[in-house]
């Protein structure tokens, strides 16, 4: 009931944020679960196409996409960096901007292969920003997922 209220007492661009974000990260989440990831992103690049266009420079956008992306990810199961990735790219790209995905990989200390997902808008980290430098990049997605 708490979380309710909580959200009912936000602005009202910010309710219609965080479903959209909400609804994203649920969708891309399944799509993870059944499609392969070329087909995911075909996907994706066609929905981001067929959305109505917001233009928002300012990077308090960006930042709501970050909190949105980040705070209803906590509710979809197995919610990866890779997850949180693609919605925030979709969303980012919605608003007129041209974010770039990373895809990079790592050993860990068992020196196992490890992968992480994170975006980047305005020559900032939007998700997935925690020690980056440890991963190498395979994959960056400049602009829309293609």
């Amino acid at each position: 009931m708490h979380r309710m209220r909580r959200f009912l007492q936000l602005h009202a661009s910010d309710r219609l944020l965080v479903l959209q974000a909400g609804l994203l990260v649920v969708a891309v989440r399944l799509g993870l679960w059944l499609l392969p990831f070329r087909s995911l992103r075909s996907l994706l690049a066609r929905l981001s196409r067929a959305l109505p266009r917001r233009v928002d420079g300012e990077y308090r956008g960006v930042e709501r996409i970050a909190w949105a992306v980040t705070t209803t990810s906590r509710y979809v199961p197995a919610a990866s960096c890779l997850t949180q990735a693609l919605a925030a790219h979709l969303l980012l790209c919605r608003r007129g901007l041209t974010p770039q995905l990373h895809i990079g990989v790592a050993k860990d200390q068992r020196d196992r292969l490890i992968a992480h997902a994170w975006v980047e808008s305005e020559g900032r980290i939007v998700v997935g920003g925690t020690d980056l430098q440890r991963y190498t990049p395979l994959l960056v997605l400049k602009g829309e997922i293609s």
